[in-house]
């Protein structure tokens, strides 16, 4: 794993372990009767959500007990079509990278199978009161790790 699954290759949803499956819903649609942009992010956000659950250290009980937590310091969506209202989209993630204090994840938005949105989120763990840069939790790179090469959540 760490490397990522190009935009135009046969089969971009190989690439990713993590799927959820989301209706996209009224409220999520603009006037021009298209998901409105900054709701991919609040996807994304979800996708990241539900990986936590999948290598078993749900957010933010699996940062118990580390003396750090994840922020968030960039986010990337590019957009390549649009989704509309009552579609059922996956929302995918990999982890793409890990540092030593910052992981980097990829993220695909799939309408049947078709790349509607990728994009990156990058994490750093911190110290949550001096906000100063930590390296990773070991139980935490071990989980992604674990998981990304084809493992069961720990």
């Amino acid at each position: 794993w760490g490397k990522a699954c190009p935009v135009n290759s046969p089969s971009p949803l190989a690439a990713f372990r993590l799927r959820h499956s989301l209706r996209v819903r009224w409220a999520e649609v603009d006037p021009q009767n298209i998901v409105f942009n900054g709701h991919y992010l609040s996807y994304f956000d979800i996708g990241v959500t539900e990986y936590w659950r999948a290598i078993g250290l749900p957010y933010p009980e699996g940062m118990a007990g580390t003396g750090g937590d994840l922020f968030a310091v960039r986010s990337v969506i590019n957009y390549h079509a649009s989704a509309h209202f009552d579609e059922i989209l996956d929302i995918c993630v990999r982890a793409e990278k890990l540092g030593n204090s910052s992981m980097t994840f990829e993220m695909g938005i799939f309408r049947d199978g078709e790349r509607l949105i990728s994009g990156e989120i990058v994490y750093v763990n911190a110290d949550p009161e001096s906000k100063t840069s930590r390296p990773l939790p070991e139980k935490l790179r071990q989980a992604i790790e674990t998981w990304e090469a084809g493992g069961s959540a720990g």
